[in-house]
């Protein structure tokens, strides 16, 4: 994602509009917010910040300071109903805003190695505070016990090797062919079930925030959801690397 410019780019907001949806890639395996709602919304900033002449960067910064300040009110401010909402607000304009940089670079003519580095650090940022934001405004502030505090410290080790299997796989799959098939079918159940593990759906829990023990079940049992997710891609992706693999890496 380059951060060269900030003049005015050729064409209106519809135009850019346009080209990013004929542009959309397929959303397969994605949940239903990320698909239906972020990446929508996404594409609206995009074209909106490449009208105006803004680069990738600038929105990835953009992003990253929106979801700091959402973590920092989880983290210092006690609950209140208003804090929630401030919270899940923020959160969520943060992760509509990864969703833009991407488009906006793929407006400008295609991303950087470095603009792409920026990006994924941020989202590794994020993902490994999150919960331990939680945990800190819990540890703070209550209502829960001690031994809650072990739910945000196991959301927070899912939530990372989760995020690490998500951006190694690509890495030690076989580059697609032009041969490969371009078309999948999905079971349109799929994008529902995948729900509680969608960062953006995630976000919105947090209105529940200054609801005492309402948020901490909510929390919990998306813990719980996001955990079973993790075992079952870790099964999958272990059987998918050793047919890769082959017979002759079987002793390994």
């Amino acid at each position: 994602m380059a951060a060269t410019g900030a003049e005015r780019a050729p064409g209106g907001f519809r135009t850019h509009l346009e080209a990013l949806g004929r542009a959309q890639k397929p959303s397969l395996n994605t949940a239903a917010y990320s698909r239906l709602v972020n990446r929508p919304a996404g594409r609206v900033v995009a074209a909106a910040a490449h009208t105006l002449g803004a680069t990738p960067n600038q929105v990835t910064a953009l992003s990253a300071t929106l979801s700091t300040a959402g973590l920092t009110v989880l983290a210092l401010v006690e609950p209140r109903w208003w804090t929630g909402i401030l919270v899940a607000v923020l959160l969520a304009a943060g992760y509509v805003l990864d969703s833009s940089d991407g488009q906006l670079a793929r407006l400008r003519g295609g991303g950087s190695r470095s603009g792409e580095w920026l990006d994924h650090t941020i989202d590794c940022f994020k993902t490994a505070s999150l919960h331990l934001a939680v945990l800190v405004s819990w540890f703070r502030f209550g209502p829960v016990t001690d031994g809650w505090l072990l739910v945000p410290l196991g959301f927070e080790v899912v939530a990372v090797v989760t995020y690490f299997g998500l951006i190694l796989m690509p890495t030690l799959r076989p580059a697609p062919t032009e041969s490969s098939p371009s078309t999948a079918h999905e079971n349109p159940l799929r994008k529902w079930a995948l729900l509680p593990t969608d960062y953006g759906a995630q976000c919105w829990m947090f209105v529940l925030l200054g609801f005492g023990m309402v948020f901490a079940w909510t929390y919990a049992l998306v813990f719980v959801c996001n955990a079973a997710a993790l075992a079952i891609a870790l099964r999958k992706w272990w059987r998918e690397l050793r047919a890769l693999d082959g017979p002759s890496q079987g002793s390994r």
